[in-house]
């Protein structure tokens, strides 16, 4: 019996909102809105999307000792997550500073801070939470071998769900691993790298396969998404919706597909179902305080 449906390996930002009216150029200064600060970082997202979902979810992350790791606790506990697995110290918490003008359009810097110092020993040393999951999820917002960790202690029967973000080419080991490995347009180009990539998603995702995963899915934004496996390649529609802020789409679309993944659904119904939560997402302002519960999925 699995004690958690979903283990998430990754990153926790403070994300600092500023609204400008254009983006400074170099050596200019512009005045902005009120400073907005929100929890943020991929993995900290995955982990409260799953639990807003009622998948039993715990994150193993590091933060800082400090303001903004303790913003981001909160956050994690309020939503349900399980966060025996947050290392705190070490470093100052991560940090996207991030700018957004009147189109909606943004620029992001992040310092990874803690994010950074999450190793491969942290990852040694939660061995019981791998363990006891029956899925784990995991993105590139820290070290490339710590990630390598985790699949390594991954419990026999676990499964192994992937977001390369940001991508970079990936070792055999990592890709062998993942069942689904989950990219976007551009993701996918920069891991096929050299590979020839064809003209359709379905060419990309089918070249992926060849790399070694078990499954693919590749999103395609407001044209749904394509799901890749022995099985074949099939697509999956989107949910029509008005969006509003498309912040934290990707990951509230990749822990749903997870946690669906980790009760038995199969590829395509579990895409199915997280291109709902996604839709659902984008409806709302920001990131983690737009995800949905369950209940809001389910309604028609």
């Amino acid at each position: 019996m699995y004690d958690y449906d979903l283990l998430v390996v990754g990153s926790a930002n403070a994300d600092l909102v500023i609204g400008v009216e254009r983006r400074p150029g170099a050596g200019e200064t512009v005045l902005g809105s009120d400073l907005a600060v929100h929890p943020g970082g991929k993995g900290a997202n995955q982990a409260v999307a799953a639990a807003r979902l009622g998948a039993r979810t715990a994150l193993l992350a590091r933060v800082g000792d400090d303001a903004h790791g303790r913003l981001l606790l909160e956050s994690q506990r309020a939503a349900g997550v399980d966060t025996v697995g947050v290392l705190v110290g070490g470093a100052p918490t991560g940090v996207a500073l991030i700018t957004v003008d009147p189109s909606g359009d943004n620029s992001i810097v992040v310092s990874p801070g803690a994010n950074g110092r999450l190793t491969p020993e942290d990852v040694s040393a939660a061995g019981c939470l791998f363990q006891s999951s029956r899925v784990v999820s995991a993105q590139l917002e820290i070290p490339l071998e710590t990630v390598v960790e985790a699949v390594r202690s991954l419990a026999p029967e676990s499964r192994f769900v992937l977001n390369p973000s940001p991508p970079r080419p990936l070792p055999q080991e990592v890709l062998a691993a993942c069942d689904p490995l989950i990219v976007n347009e551009h993701e996918a180009k920069v891991i096929l790298g050299g590979s020839a990539v064809g003209d359709t998603p379905e060419d990309w995702a089918r070249i992926l396969l060849a790399k070694g995963p078990k499954s693919v899915v590749v999103t395609l934004g407001a044209e749904g998404a394509l799901v890749a496996s022995a099985e074949g390649v099939a697509r999956v529609p989107a949910v029509k919706v008005d969006a509003v802020d498309t912040t934290g789409a990707g990951d509230s679309f990749t822990a749903a597909l997870a946690c669906r993944l980790g009760a038995g659904a199969s590829l395509a119904e579990a895409a199915a179902y997280a291109a709902r939560v996604g839709a659902a997402t984008v409806t709302k302002e920001g990131a983690q305080a737009s995800f949905p519960t369950a209940a809001e999925v389910a309604a028609p």
